[in-house]
């Protein structure tokens, strides 16, 4: 893609829907008891691969290519089928993390693989703790990277200490304990993201927090099938806030947002930036709260991010890079170290994709920092490395940089299908050309 920086940027946006939401209502109601319709599911790459392995495993998806909704009949807890081939999660670690969880409590043999990109992903995290719980899985290179083997079945509870706070180990945790023998019991440093909490406990099953950071699960005898309708990804609505804070003369309203209080760290860090920015209309949407949010041109300060801040923003945080390029000081995150496992490194990936621009961020060992206010950036070819969340980071610095940007490998169809497009729109159409 071909970027260049527009004179004004006015728009109204519809973000995607919740990713994270998207995938758990896929996969929780495969294992009800009857059907579920779900309204507004993102229709992604990543989402698309957790519906083909459900079905190859056996459930009734019909989710017609293009469509916005997606019917799933469940058949109960233990209703899943031994696939006939290898289940492709392709570039979704959700997928197989969640998938691997749920599976472990199956007495068939599964393996699990995907593309490149997920098979360098670190999986131990999730299977030292399943196994514990009497999952029988095997990895490669050390028992740590795809493909996975499971044959699962028999599990019994098991108190696990999550050193890092990762929404997906502790969902797959909690899949198993749905099955288990007894208790099953998560606590992890700071609280993580809550979709599988909320939407477990609306379909029955039996979940208790101890505090912000410990969560417990009972066996369950079946799980009710649970309609909604997906809410924007906030994950999605923020490249459009970090434009809008930066740009010198924009205003953006992002419209139907989760704003889900253990994501919303991003929304806090520009508060906290000085970031001129509202959140209007606030309701609820099938038990998660949505808002319309409002961001304008800016003056920003440089800020310290870490500890509990950070697994409200994870996916996020590559963006503070450029919030930090037209700030006042020293922007620094910290406590970031799960950056370095994601789809790429995205420390190096973020260093490497604003340096090209002539950022000066520098990484860190648990994340960055950021010395502003830059000069200015200047446009330059990036690579995004097949990494969604560094394509669309790159395609906003490329609308703030002077010049011509060229975005390669930006993969965003994995997130964001429309990106490029809603890019164009709110530069007034000057701004995106393949």
């Amino acid at each position: 893609m071909i970027v260049n920086r527009p004179d004004r940027v006015r728009a109204t946006i519809e973000v995607p829907s919740d990713k994270s939401i998207s995938h758990r209502a896929l996969i929780f109601n495969a294992i009800a008891d009857g059907r579920a319709t779900i309204e507004g599911i993102l229709d992604s790459e990543d989402v698309r691969s957790t519906a083909a392995c459900l079905a190859a495993l056996g459930v009734s998806i019909d989710w017609p290519d293009g469509a916005n909704v997606a019917i799933v009949q469940g058949s109960g807890l233990h209703a899943l089928f031994e696939a006939e081939d290898v289940l492709d999660c392709r570039n979704s670690g959700t997928t197989m993390r969640l998938l691997t969880g749920l599976l472990s409590a199956h007495p068939i043999l599964s393996i699990l693989t995907g593309d490149d990109q997920l098979r360098r992903r670190p999986m131990a995290r999730i299977i030292s703790p399943l196994r514990r719980m009497g999952a029988h899985i095997h990895a490669r290179t050390g028992d740590t990277l795809a493909p996975l083997a499971i044959k699962g079945g028999d599990l019994r509870g098991y108190a696990h200490d999550n050193t890092v706070a990762s929404a997906q180990v502790k969902s797959a945790i909690l899949l198993a304990g749905l099955y288990a023998e007894g208790e099953t019991t998560v606590t992890e440093p700071f609280r993580s993201r809550d979709h599988t909490e909320r939407m477990l406990s609306a379909m029955g099953a039996v979940l208790k927090s101890r505090g912000e950071t410990k969560l417990s699960i009972t066996p369950a005898q079946h799980l009710s099938p649970l309609s909604l309708r997906v809410p924007g990804d906030i994950s999605s609505a923020a490249p459009w806030l970090v434009l809008g804070a930066c740009h010198p003369d924009a205003e953006i309203v992002v419209r139907n947002v989760n704003t889900n209080p253990t994501r919303t760290g991003m929304l806090d860090i520009l508060r906290a930036m000085g970031a001129d920015i509202e959140v209007n209309e606030e309701r609820t949407t099938g038990g998660e709260p949505v808002a319309d949010i409002v961001v304008r041109t800016s003056r920003l300060h440089g800020i310290t991010i870490g500890g509990a801040l950070v697994p409200r923003a994870i996916d996020e945080l590559p963006l503070v890079a450029i919030l930090g390029c037209f700030a006042e000081g020293e922007t620094i995150v910290q406590d970031a170290e799960e950056l370095i496992v994601k789809e790429t490194d995205r420390v190096a990936a973020t260093v490497q994709a604003l340096g090209r621009l002539g950022a000066k961020v520098q990484p860190r060992a648990d994340g960055f920092s950021v010395s502003g206010p830059i000069a200015g950036f200047q446009g330059g070819r990036v690579d995004a490395g097949g990494d969604h969340r560094i394509g669309m980071l790159a395609g906003i610095a490329g609308c703030l940089a002077e010049g011509t940007t060229r975005v390669d490998n930006d993969a965003v169809a994995v997130s964001y299908p429309g990106f490029w497009d809603d890019l164009a729109r709110a530069a007034e159409g000057t701004a995106a050309r393949s």
